[in-house]
């Protein structure tokens, strides 16, 4: 029986990139087949920072034509650092401007305070699964939702490197899980559960029975929590020997595989398609969303 969690039809996205803006958006789209159509699409917020100009203006004619999902990759939440004034104002004028159907960020911290200097990383580094870092991350996010005045989605990592500081900050004292729990309850945000940034995690470590293992982990998450689903694929490049979350390529079919799982287990979810690299045409990734449909649409009728 399907779960009682289902939404009453499926809600598919993909990622609106530069390439894609011109088809995307044109207005002769208006009649395209249903085996074509999308619900929604995600912009990345650091794209749209700028004041005025067509950038404004492309983030206001996404929103006239589909829902838009606002992906923030700067405000680095688990830093213990406050999100600058400045990047959080910017953040904000574009989900008040897209008027965003989602928000959501990372688990992941780029800013820190070295010899007195604020340094920021330009990537998205790992946490420590533990409560110090846990009240960070949770501070931080309470402060971004009280200026968006909504809740965000925080996505799980894929980290290429394990946190190595020299005080208790470096300790895991709980699980990926449990954490990301726990942060949903002390700061009442919800969970982007990227599929595909587990399987990378997961090959890395050369774990096996990595679908068995994730959806393990999975089912401990109350389904409530989960408020949007990524899948995206990854190209057969090792940087230092590491798989690379580049979203280069299709989908994969072990994340396929573990998409049925999860969503038959917490029900249909918000679900985007990510492909940011060797971008395809517009028809291809709107027939890896359909994909996506499909999935849904059959558990729709067991």
């Amino acid at each position: 029986m399907p779960s009682t969690h289902l939404q009453p039809e499926p809600i598919i996205g993909v990622g609106l990139r530069h390439p894609h803006y011109n088809h995307a958006l044109s207005t002769e789209l208006n009649h395209q087949s249903v085996e074509h159509t999308i619900d929604f699409v995600e912009i990345h917020a650091e794209n749209f920072f700028a004041n005025g100009g067509i950038s404004i203006d492309l983030l206001r004619d996404a929103s006239e034509k589909y829902k838009v999902s606002v992906h923030g990759t700067s405000l680095g939440l688990g830093s213990n650092l406050s999100v600058p004034k400045e990047t959080l104002e910017q953040f904000a004028k574009v989900v008040n401007t897209a008027d965003a159907y989602l928000v959501s960020e990372h688990l992941c911290f780029n800013r820190a305070q070295v010899g007195g200097r604020i340094l920021h990383s330009g990537d998205l580094l790992p946490l420590a699964y533990n409560d110090k870092s846990l009240q960070v991350l949770s501070d931080n996010v309470q402060h971004v939702q009280s200026i968006i005045k909504r809740p965000i989605l925080i996505e799980n990592l894929s980290a290429y490197l394990q946190p190595r500081y020299v005080d208790e900050l470096a300790t895991d004292t709980m699980t990926e899980a449990a954490f990301l729990i726990e942060l949903c309850k002390r700061a009442g945000c919800g969970l982007l559960l990227d599929l595909n940034n587990l399987i990378v995690n997961a090959l890395n470590k050369k774990e096996t029975n990595i679908i068995d293992k994730i959806f393990e982990q999975i089912q401990s998450i109350p389904a409530e929590l989960i408020g949007e689903i990524h899948l995206a694929g990854f190209s057969d490049k090792r940087v230092n020997g590491f798989i690379v979350d580049d979203h280069a390529c299709s989908v994969s079919q072990t994340c396929w595989s573990l998409y049925q799982r999860v969503i038959s287990h917490v029900g249909l979810k918000p679900t985007l398609v990510e492909w940011d690299n060797d971008l395809p045409s517009w028809d291809v990734l709107l027939a890896e969303a359909n994909k996506a449909r499909a999935i849904n649409t059959e558990l729709m009728t067991q």
